[in-house]
């Protein structure tokens, strides 16, 4: 959903979203993510030109930014003495959080997220992912005044639909094409093909595939997604937000 009516969301319609997302499954329930609610308008639109210029971000009802977040349990293991009573009494030593911890970090966000996406829409309440927001690293770092140990998983806008939702649901594919038994199977070219033939079918209708419309959707994602200026920037960013969170 990227376009919203102007009506806003009740207090109760986002508290009860909020309460479902605090119910998503968390590694040991130690909560590993944080929400920044973001309703200062300024920052909206810096978001949205961040994100590879989206206006529907800064004119969103309602806008979460997920952050994977250990920094709280750093900060607790610092400040509430575990680290300490730990090297006094021989039972461990310091480290770093380290890549195993982000990627735990990152489930969860993730997770939450996909909680939050569910019970809107059982509220009648539109939203969409921006992956966008792992762009720009430095830039949302410094927006968002994150610390070490915090970084962007996802961010969400939600609203009321503008219109009436219209048309088929978007094709996803064949339950074959992606459940697999005891290994990866990789698969063939006539198995891909098959698995994205409805996609490549609906973009046809559109006539939007390469090379006037004779392309097949593998030449869609190559050359819309995957050589695209926001995936170099999206690659960049990414690895200077992991080198952020690994420097000692």
């Amino acid at each position: 959903m990227r376009a919203f009516s102007e009506k806003a969301l009740t207090e109760e319609q986002v508290s009860l979203i909020k309460e479902a997302t605090l119910r998503a499954p968390t590694a040991g329930n130690m909560a590993l993510y944080s929400v920044i609610e973001v309703h200062d308008q300024t920052k909206k639109e810096k978001l949205a030109k961040l994100c590879d210029n989206q206006p529907m971000i800064a004119k969103a009802p309602l806008v979460w930014v997920f952050l994977a977040d250990m920094q709280k349990w750093v900060t607790y293991f610092q400040e509430g003495g575990s680290r300490q009573k730990g090297e006094r009494e021989g039972i461990a030593s310091w480290r770093d959080p380290g890549l195993g911890d982000l990627h735990l970090c990152l489930q969860d966000a993730i997770i939450a997220a996909q909680n939050a996406v569910v019970a809107a829409e059982s509220l009648g309440i539109g939203s969409c992912y921006i992956g966008d927001v792992i762009e720009n690293f430095e830039s949302m770092r410094d927006l968002l005044e994150l610390d070490q140990y915090t970084v962007p998983a996802c961010m969400l806008i939600f609203g009321n639909p503008k219109t009436e939702p219209k048309g088929k649901q978007t094709p996803r594919c064949p339950k074959e094409a992606i459940f697999m038994q005891d290994c990866y199977e990789r698969p063939t070219l006539e198995q891909l093909q098959h698995a994205f033939s409805e996609h490549e079918a609906r973009r046809r209708e559109s006539k939007i595939l390469p090379f006037d419309n004779t392309g097949s959707i593998a030449d869609h994602y190559y050359f819309k997604k995957h050589t695209s200026d926001f995936m170099h920037e999206m690659n960049r960013s990414t690895k200077v937000m992991f080198d952020h969170w690994c420097k000692s």
